[in-house]
């Protein structure tokens, strides 16, 4: 069982990152026409910066661009900003990338990326604006010529130039801004990414064209064609009768039949956490009752329950039985090993007695029953995961129902507040990231808490996640992060499960397909 193993980047950095920039231009023996891809990912709006969710971010980053990347170390290059400094503790000179052009034929420069900012921060409101964290700290933001960028922020944001990593640059329009519903609806997406927009239908499919005109070499595939099988047995089998090239989101269970077929698969650790939350906020939670199904009082507002239900989960049978070994054990929100990350904390084994003996102190010396919710077929082994914790949890009394819904309706009716504990995964470009929006108090107006859908509030923690993020990268931010995470993890807002490894799967037209630990899927990784 692998209960935290440290986490080992399996890329080459340069490799990598010739790739996703298109670098390295194709030959024409490379050139192979059409590229096909089965994809769980169901992209939801072509509004590149409504909701930061890997669908909408691997398929646009097609087609849109952001002025810093992250590479498979989770270190900083250059994008469309090819070098940033800071001026002082609250200012930011960014230096944009010259001859840059979006796909209309517009000239890209600081203007772009100015209204790129205001946009996010000034137009785009919940339950939109998913991007508005990574800009609520910006004060203003100025064009003092065509290739520099001037950012002044309300407070030290030592962490700014992680924030553009995430965020895809748009062209300034004539006049206003675009709204959502305009992009949706037949507007075509412009960008300056190496592939241009065909077409979309909506939980279908996406297709491209390459773009000949891509600032960083010609891309290899002059087509690319998305298709969405949200399905993991679906896609397995597309990828067998060689209808597709690639499939992502492979099962661990499927990893050898596919390579008897001839297929190969290619796994990165990932970097992100799938966990259970509870919702610590509401007096009475739906599903939530006493074993003669009658409602009872929120039981996770008890930490004592929280506990016990963290002892009574059995993480080795989530990593070594559904991920058949593709992840590892969590006890935090990134494996262990990546900076931010603390030490100290170590996946538990189960201690069915202990957790008895919690809920008997809780005032639960029977247990209780419950719906335990989560999504079908948007993470490896989501729903068998249900299954296993439920099984677990019944060893303590608490009777628990898997619910999986499709993602769009897990999804909806998660932020509806109509459940009360539920299975879910998030990914982030660091630790502090996901602790900035999976484990802060809500708050709107900071941006903090996006992820927070349980409205858990501790008060110590933000503080101390306050204070690191005001730290300059580096060692001494790192300690901090870690402080604040042994802070809030002891209190069990979440119960972190594992970390799984994203597989995927190509065909004999693919030469070779690079993963990178935040999990895209996308053409710029898939050689001829």
């Amino acid at each position: 069982m692998k209960l935290g193993s440290p986490f080992r980047p399996r890329l080459l950095s340069a490799l990598l990152f010739s790739i996703f920039l298109g670098s390295a231009p194709a030959t024409p023996a490379q050139e192979r026409g059409e590229l096909r891809i089965a994809t769980s990912y169901k992209l939801m709006t072509l509004d590149p910066q409504y909701a930061n969710l890997n669908e909408n971010t691997s398929l646009l980053s097609h087609i849109y661009e952001r002025l810093v990347y992250q590479d498979e170390n989770l270190e900083l290059k250059p994008g469309l900003a090819t070098s940033w400094r800071p001026l002082s503790d609250t200012q930011w000179e960014f230096k944009l990338r010259d001859k840059v052009r979006f796909h209309d034929g517009s000239a890209f420069d600081a203007d772009d990326v100015v209204y790129t900012i205001e946009r996010i921060r000034d137009f785009l409101k919940p339950p939109s604006g998913g991007f508005r964290s990574y800009v609520s700290g910006i004060k203003s933001v100025s064009a003092p010529d065509p290739l520099t960028v001037l950012i002044e922020t309300d407070g030290a944001v030592p962490n700014l130039p992680l924030f553009f990593s995430s965020i895809f640059v748009m062209n300034r329009p004539s006049e206003g801004f675009e709204t959502t519903e305009d992009l949706n609806a037949g507007h075509p997406p412009n960008g300056t990414g190496p592939y241009r927009f065909e077409s979309w239908s909506s939980g279908e499919s996406l297709r491209l064209a390459r773009n000949d005109d891509y600032w960083g070499g010609k891309p290899a595939w002059s087509k690319v064609t998305f298709r969405v099988i949200e399905n993991p047995a679906a896609r397995v089998a597309a990828l067998s009768t060689g209808e597709v090239d690639v499939a992502d989101a492979i099962p661990a269970r499927d990893v050898a039949s596919l390579n008897e077929r001839g297929a190969r698969v290619a796994s990165v650790g990932a970097a992100r956490v799938n966990f259970v939350q509870f919702n610590v906020a509401r007096d009475t939670l739906p599903g939530v009752t006493d074993k003669s199904g009658e409602p009872i009082a929120n039981p996770f507002k008890n930490p004592l329950v929280r506990r016990a239900l963290t002892l009574a989960t059995d993480r080795g049978i989530l990593v070594d039985k559904i991920l058949a070994g593709y992840g590892t054990a969590a006890a935090q929100v990134f494996p262990n090993g990546l900076p931010g990350t603390s030490a100290k904390l170590l996946p538990e084994a189960p201690n069915y007695d202990e957790a008895k003996m919690l809920l008997a102190k809780a005032g639960f010396p029977d247990g209780f029953n419950l719906v335990l919710a989560g999504p079908a077929g948007r993470y490896p082994g989501d729903a068998e995961s249900l299954q296993a914790v439920a099984q677990s949890w019944a060893r303590i009394g608490v009777n628990a129902q898997p619910a999986a819904a499709p993602f769009s309706v897990f999804n909806t009716k998660r932020a509806a507040g109509d459940y009360g504990v539920w299975y879910g995964g998030t990914s982030g470009e660091a630790v502090d990231i996901i602790l900035h929006t999976l484990l802060a108090s809500p708050d709107p107006e900071r941006g903090t808490g996006a992820l927070n859908f349980g409205k858990y509030r501790n008060e110590a923690f933000d503080a101390m996640l306050a204070r690191a993020e005001s730290i300059a990268v580096g060692p001494e931010r790192n300690a901090a992060l870690a402080q604040a995470t042994e802070l809030v993890m002891a209190d069990q807002p979440i119960i972190p499960l594992y970390h799984f490894h994203h597989i995927v799967g190509y065909g004999s037209r693919i030469g070779s397909y690079v993963l990178h630990p935040r999990g895209w899927t996308t053409a710029m990784q898939t050689l001829p």
